[in-house]
């Protein structure tokens, strides 16, 4: 993957010195509200490896994203595709993300996530791009809407392999957003 440049983060492949905030990451409680686990050190090394090789593969997926004034990792914020979905049609491609929390509220993953929509939709092509989350994430739901992403409550789910024992976590709310769409909002914004 190369590096892609927003006014101020990079958006990069996963490198050795990010594992610390990887980790952090996917074991904090604030970060992992929404999902039924938390990592531990091997866990989440395994997945930061799993990420750096879809990338490696594919040229995209949930990447690194950097502070350019200072060269921090803050979390990801990608383009991948969703093949542990099987209800969805093959090549369905979804955007997402995850800071460390001091990092919320500073629109980075807006930021981050025009950035990879318009790579989605210029550079590969793509039809489309969906998103979703856990029906009660309002944080990730007015992410999704600030990009222009509309709710689908037809396409609405739950999350396969969510335990019972999580039963708030397996209502899952769906977002598309076209390509057509995309490049009339982005025409509207000129």
């Amino acid at each position: 993957m190369k590096p892609m440049r927003t006014e101020r983060l990079i958006l990069r492949n996963w490198e050795d010195r990010d594992r610390e905030l990887f980790h952090r990451i996917n074991s904090d409680e604030r970060v992992m509200e929404f999902f039924p686990f938390r990592r531990d050190r091997a866990a989440a090394d395994a997945k930061m490896d799993e990420l750096r090789a879809i990338i490696d593969r594919d040229g995209y997926g949930f990447a690194a994203a950097e502070i350019a004034a200072s060269g921090q990792c803050i979390g990801f914020v990608g383009i991948t595709g969703t093949d542990h979905l099987p209800f969805l049609p093959a090549g369905t491609v979804e955007i997402g993300w995850r800071l460390a929390p001091e990092f919320w509220g500073k629109g980075y993953v807006t930021e981050a996530a025009e950035a990879w929509l318009a790579y989605g939709f210029e550079k590969l092509g793509l039809g489309e791009i969906v998103s979703f989350a856990v029906a009660n994430n309002h944080r990730s739901t007015a992410v999704m809407e600030r990009l222009g992403m509309t709710a689908d409550p037809s396409a609405d789910f739950d999350y396969p392999d969510t335990p019972d024992s999580h039963p708030a976590l397996k209502r899952h709310v769906f977002y598309r957003l076209t390509n057509k769409d995309w490049r009339a909002r982005k025409r509207a914004v000129r």
